[in-house]
């Protein structure tokens, strides 16, 4: 199965350089390009798209407003959005994920990474760059302690083996790493990552890891 792309991102060069690497996976395909995030929202809406790959900084409609109006909360089938971009800054990551984003990369992640993470997005996991990873979810622990916030405790217990997939979650893995690190399949893996979803709000892989982190599972 082929996945189908969107790329925006307000410099051409930019865009025909990650259509270049793209499209160099027999899987993936690039089947729109836009300027700009008002011009990647509209053609999200008509064009069957799999997943985007979006810049942050963009004229009209930054890319940040474009991923809440495509995979936001309240978006009732959000696209799987990787937000992509030279500004390696909590806020920018922050704000990214809060609107839903799948995925976020620098621009000098390097092809291998880009290619997993649009993989990844696709298959309903989450990547964000390593080198962002454990600061980012540290930071979210720390605003959550400073507002004196009190994590969400689910209604009934974690399982043991739910407790297990948690720890990999948080650590960055994906589905396939998870199933393999575990012991145990594919589809028994993804049946407990939706159960955590499901038993402590969480709306994203993003979310279930920084639980770990408020409830010091992770340290």
């Amino acid at each position: 199965m082929t996945i189908r792309i969107l790329i925006a991102d307000d410099q051409e060069i930019v865009r025909t350089g990650l259509a270049t690497i793209i499209e160099t996976q027999d899987d993936l395909e690039v089947v729109a390009q836009a300027a700009n995030g008002a011009e990647a929202v509209r053609l999200a809406n008509e064009i069957d798209i799999d997943v985007g790959l979006f810049d942050i900084r963009m004229p009209e409609l930054d890319g940040v407003e474009a991923t809440r109006l495509l995979a936001g909360p309240d978006v009732t089938n959000p696209l799987p959005i990787v937000v992509i971009t030279t500004f390696d800054t909590d806020e920018y990551v922050h704000r990214a994920l809060k609107a839903g984003a799948r995925g976020f990369l620098l621009k000098d992640a390097g092809p291998d990474l880009l290619i997993q993470a649009i993989r990844a997005a696709a298959s309903g996991d989450a990547l964000i760059a390593p080198s962002i990873t454990a600061r980012l979810l540290e930071t979210f622990a720390d605003e959550a302690n400073d507002h004196n916030t009190a994590p969400v405790q689910p209604i009934d217990p974690l399982t043991e083996r739910e407790e297990e997939v948690l720890l990999t979650v948080a650590r960055g893995r994906t589905n396939a790493e998870i199933a393999d690190e575990l012991h145990i399949s594919l589809s028994t893996a993804k049946f407990h990552l939706a159960a955590l979803m499901q038993k402590l709000g969480a709306r994203n892989r993003v979310e279930i890891a920084m639980w770990a982190y408020e409830t010091g599972r992770i340290t």
